[in-house]
């Protein structure tokens, strides 16, 4: 087997290891208002994080390119209520309206 399948293999078992020992927490921990406020707070945090490493760096640099304009359409369009897939559509489109009118490379 090569390192690659062991890698995969490696990491599904440490997510269920994870995810069965979320189970196994007794439910009163998980009722402190502390532990609540937290739990509810977290993914806001991890995925305001991953949006902003994925959209303003490339190879590990800060790089300024055509997705900081189309996730700001995107954001608008989401703050009018606009369905999910109108936001992407817009968010796409002035991505590629901003490349190709050679904004930004």
């Amino acid at each position: 087997m090569s390192s690659n399948w062991t890698a995969v293999l490696g990491a599904g078992l440490l997510a269920y290891a994870i995810k069965l020992t979320g189970h196994l927490v007794p439910q009163k921990l998980l009722e402190r208002p502390l532990v609540r406020a937290s739990a509810a707070l977290f993914p806001v945090a991890l995925l305001s994080a991953l949006l902003g490493i994925q959209t303003l760096t490339s190879h590990g640099r800060v790089h300024l390119d055509a997705r900081i304009p189309a996730m700001a359409a995107a954001v608008i369009a989401l703050r009018l209520r606009w369905p999910f897939i109108a936001v992407v559509a817009v968010g796409a489109t002035v991505a590629a309206a901003v490349r190709a009118l050679g904004w930004m490379a």
